[in-house]
């Protein structure tokens, strides 16, 4: 039976003989998010699985998917690479992408600025070579996109009924599920105390697919 993240990150720190409190420390982050990790109630983004990886000694395509060897092969002396050795058809591609300023997910705000850049972060496998991130501000997408949350855009993916998107609308920037009709380009939120808006086609300038949420930890 195949294992979750979670197990596996639990796993990798018993085998090392690590309490949750060493290997927080070890990776920075809180004890009560390598809990939650582990609980199968968050999921570390790819610079915390490399780091994961690292301390605990296991393979990083291990400890994300559960597929091949859990610890790498030690490799002879020298340059030299046995030639039975199988390479793994699970490779996790790490890409660097800018950090823009935020967007609003909460009524529609002044918009991010594409062209300053505050800093530069790490994800994996984006198949999107313009995609950006952006930090979320406002409740209005909770529980699923909180404020202080990453998003990761993808400019060029096709944008489908039901996708979370950032949308452009009259200059004004903002962070919403999306309905589309003929006409009309409706707005939703996550959380249910906040008012759809409904909004037309025309005055909307564009309209960017969500392909990932980096939790603010």
């Amino acid at each position: 039976m195949k294992t979750s993240i979670g197990d596996r990150i639990r796993t990798a720190r018993e085998n090392k003989q690590y309490d949750q409190i060493r290997l927080s420390v070890k990776i920075g982050i809180a004890t009560r998010t390598l809990q939650r990790w582990e609980k199968g109630l968050q999921v570390p983004d790819s610079n915390y699985l490399l780091r994961l990886a690292k301390y605990t000694g296991v393979k990083p395509e291990w400890l994300l998917t559960g597929d091949g060897e859990t610890y790498p092969v030690p490799q002879p002396h020298g340059k030299i690479i046995p030639f039975n050795q199988e390479i793994s058809s699970h490779r996790i591609k790490l890409f660097e992408i800018p950090l823009l300023s935020s967007v609003p997910a909460g009524k529609t705000a002044a918009m991010f600025h594409p062209d300053h850049v505050e800093r530069f972060i790490t994800v994996d496998n984006i198949k999107d070579s313009s995609a950006f991130a952006l930090i979320v501000k406002g409740k209005s997408m909770s529980p699923k996109i909180e404020d202080g949350d990453i998003v990761v855009i993808s400019p060029h993916q096709d944008v489908r009924n039901g996708d979370i998107c950032v949308i452009r609308v009259n200059d004004e920037d903002v962070l919403k599920k999306v309905k589309i009709d003929e006409q009309y380009v409706h707005l939703i939120p996550l959380n249910t105390n906040f008012e759809p808006v409904t909004v037309r086609k025309r005055d909307v300038m564009f309209i960017w697919k969500v392909v990932r949420v980096i939790k603010n930890l």
